[in-house]
């Protein structure tokens, strides 16, 4: 027996197909077969090993991945629409299949609280289950940016600490690493006491230099060009074991 959804996705399919008005397209193999296999995908549904999970069932719990809906509420209104009976078991295995698949992900904890608020709130309103998950999601999505957005700036305020700290360092006259003073394109390194500059050429090479001190206008005394910082730095090393052990 062939349900409405069923019919309704298939046709949806079919109707998507012959719409291209290059006969060259309807008749090619490869469109064909792409045709063939979403109208058996569709109608081998029930051959899959989740038998209770039709139509807008599957749908609304996908939606509600992530929003932290009581998994109560969750069947309850879930047996309200067509098919079997739902276990508790049921609905918290199937999202955990959702869950595990490539790509998806895991709800985010710090935001439990703030959905279960909402959904809260919302039910005490008398607002439909559908309509509470779509809301919830938005408040999900919004906070997620709000969260993101933060952890950007901590990242950043944590990045220029280092780099302020590695420059006082650096100005201090102490061994430090590669450091790029603040508005210079030049960097800097200090290695047994001894100062060396590292410029980007216009062939996109490095020419290291050993320096007196931190000072653009200062031509110091060239050691070599190179591909990479990498390559420098190695440089850098050779010459402070040689220094230490001559």
């Amino acid at each position: 027996m062939v349900d409405d959804d069923r019919i309704r996705v298939v046709t949806d399919a079919i109707t998507a197909y012959v719409k291209s008005p290059s006969l060259q397209h309807l008749r090619d193999p490869h469109s064909i077969i792409t045709l063939a296999k979403a109208i058996i995908k569709e109608l081998d549904r029930d051959s899959g090993i989740w038998r209770k999970w039709k139509g807008q069932r599957d749908a609304l719990l996908k939606a509600s991945l992530g929003c932290w809906i009581p998994v109560e509420e969750l069947q309850s209104y879930l047996n309200a629409l067509p098919g079997p009976s739902l276990t508790v078991t049921d609905v918290c295995q199937r999202q955990r299949a959702y869950h595990e698949e490539p790509y998806s992900r895991y709800p985010n904890e710090d935001l439990k609280e703030g959905c279960l608020m909402l959904f809260n709130e919302e039910k005490a309103l008398g607002t439909e289950l559908v309509a509470i998950i779509g809301r919830i999601a938005e408040h999900v999505e919004a906070e997620e940016e709000r969260l993101r957005l933060e952890h950007e700036a901590r990242y950043k305020a944590m990045r220029e600490s280092e780099r302020l700290a590695a420059e006082r360092r650096l100005l201090s006259g102490a061994d430090c690493k590669w450091t790029h003073p603040k508005n210079s394109s030049e960097c800097y390194s200090r290695v047994n006491g001894r100062t060396y500059r590292l410029i980007r050429t216009k062939d996109k090479r490095w020419s290291l230099s050993r320096v007196e001190g931190v000072s653009s206008g200062e031509s110091g005394n060239l050691i070599g060009t190179y591909l990479g910082k990498a390559d420098a730095t190695k440089a850098v090393a050779k010459i402070a074991y040689e220094t230490e052990y001559r």
